[in-house]
């Protein structure tokens, strides 16, 4: 046993010695500074660095001019791309399923109360036996809809929002 911890003991010096001598070193390789801070070591490497060139701020290089112009092109793509978007009606969105429910007079009452408190939004009111479904508004994120449900959160407060293809306001 004595044996082991001596074997330890040994080592724990030896690890010990080569670290102290280490840091007495680098010491001593910055200058001998006898307060134990050690200080960077300042070398010229400016010997070392590629040079270049700076060319005159009076020249001027020459311009150069595109010769290949596809402007042309790119207006034919482009009105190719409009024509197309002209004929799309529909897209996935989202509306406002305020009532799904079999009394046509509380959904043509909630319908009026709606179309007052929000005149820009559009409803939507089907009829499927027995049920009628009033849904408003075409919206394209949920952010939009969430927004006009917060306005008429009041009036309907069972109200939510339904992924449904929407249609398309073309303003042209």
């Amino acid at each position: 046993m004595n044996r082991i911890l001596s074997l330890l003991l040994s080592l724990v010096l030896l690890i010990g010695s080569s670290c102290a001598s280490s840091s007495a070193s680098s010491t001593s390789r910055s200058g001998g500074n006898d307060t134990g801070k050690a200080t960077a070591v300042k070398e010229d490497l400016s010997v070392y660095r590629p040079k270049y060139e700076v060319p005159e701020a009076n020249a001027t290089a020459a311009r150069v001019e595109p010769t290949s112009h596809n402007n042309e092109q790119v207006a034919v793509l482009m009105d190719t791309v409009a024509s197309v978007n002209k004929n799309i009606k529909y897209a996935q969105g989202y509306r406002i399923l305020a009532y799904n429910g079999s009394e046509r007079q509380t959904v043509m009452n909630l319908r009026k109360s709606i179309i007052s408190r929000v005149p820009n939004e559009k409803d939507y009111l089907t009829y499927n036996q027995p049920n009628f479904r009033l849904m408003v508004g075409d919206f394209f994120n949920r952010v939009e809809a969430q927004q006009v449900l917060n306005q008429i959160s009041d009036l309907v407060p069972n109200a939510q929002i339904v992924q449904d293809k929407i249609n398309i306001r073309k303003s042209y």
